[in-house]
């Protein structure tokens, strides 16, 4: 026998079978997947602690409408992010926004204010944001709603200390009509290192302080856990420390902020569980990008995950 030739075939025959192995592999972890998200989905409202939402910008391609249907059936009970105008279409499905968006206006030097990079922590700014906050503020009010996201907008050189001081300046302006209408202006926690370079409200350290100088119960903030994970980690002491200032959720996979399966590193039923410790009635947004094809049953899956 060549002995070449014999060398020759064991190697191709290990090459046939880590071929095969990793086939193999990659079919369990599939159905592996699918089963855990058949299992998570079907244990949805069986417990009822956690209020679930969504993020309507996750799912642009799907109409509205369609997103209610086919939330209402596996528990969803909100769709958040959206304008008063859209109330209408949710409570046909006796659905509710937990969170509206933000609105937007342009300065008298054009600078357009009150989106993620341009807001509360400039004082040129603090006009306009109050001239498009408190009508937006009356129209959330009127369509049931009551609670409003805002931003802190970029450092862009800023000290964080000189941005805390500028944002209360700016929302105490807000929180008599916010105590009036009952409603909660709710700034949201984002990472800077990923997803928002620069953001000014990037650790939770930081705006808990924002609430502190703040000094209302009308002001709170929206701690979104993937952005959390990746500036701070730590996540569920967080949430049992400091919950008191946390208004609202948001969930997402970290890396990727794709399904929050186990694929990513987060264990959502234990922050979850956290989160019904600290007494929360809130809501949980769920605030992935879905980049399996069934992006409905991505969403099935991870309510079912949250429904501890």
């Amino acid at each position: 026998m060549n002995p070449s030739s014999s060398f020759s075939g064991r190697r191709n025959f290990l090459k046939t079978s880590v071929k095969f192995a990793a086939v193999t592999t990659a079919a369990a972890s599939l159905s592996h997947r699918l089963g855990a998200a058949e299992n998570a989905a079907a244990k949805v409202g069986m417990n009822g602690r956690i209020n679930h939402s969504v993020c309507k910008w996750c799912y642009k391609d799907i109409p509205l409408e369609d997103l209610c249907v086919a939330g209402k059936d596996f528990g969803l009970q909100s769709i958040e992010l959206l304008k008063p105008e859209d109330m209408e279409t949710l409570k046909k499905h006796g659905m509710t926004c937990a969170i509206f968006s933000n609105p937007t206006g342009t300065t008298k030097e054009g600078v357009k204010v009150g989106g993620i990079e341009k807001a509360f922590n400039r004082l040129e700014h603090h006009d306009t944001l109050i001239e498009i906050y408190e009508p937006y503020l009356k129209q959330v009010a009127d369509a049931g709603g009551k609670q409003v996201i805002c931003f802190s907008g970029n450092r862009d050189g800023m000290d964080d200390q000189k941005g805390i001081e500028n944002c209360a300046i700016g929302l105490k302006r807000l929180m008599p009509i916010a105590e009036k209408l009952n409603l909660k202006i709710t700034m949201e926690l984002l990472n800077s290192k990923v997803n928002h370079k620069d953001y000014m409200c990037d650790l939770s350290t930081w705006g808990v302080e924002l609430c502190k100088a703040v000094g209302s119960e009308n002001f709170g903030l929206l701690y979104d856990i993937y952005h959390m994970q990746i500036m701070e980690g730590d996540v569920i002491a967080t949430i049992k420390k400091d919950n008191k200032y946390f208004a609202h959720y948001h969930t997402g996979g970290v890396p990727g902020r794709a399904e929050i399966d186990e694929t990513q590193e987060l264990y959502y039923p234990a922050i979850m569980k956290a989160i019904v410790d600290t007494g929360y009635k809130g809501y949980v947004a769920q605030e992935f990008i879905p980049k399996r094809e069934d992006k409905i049953g991505s969403l099935k899956q991870a309510v079912g995950i949250c429904d501890v």
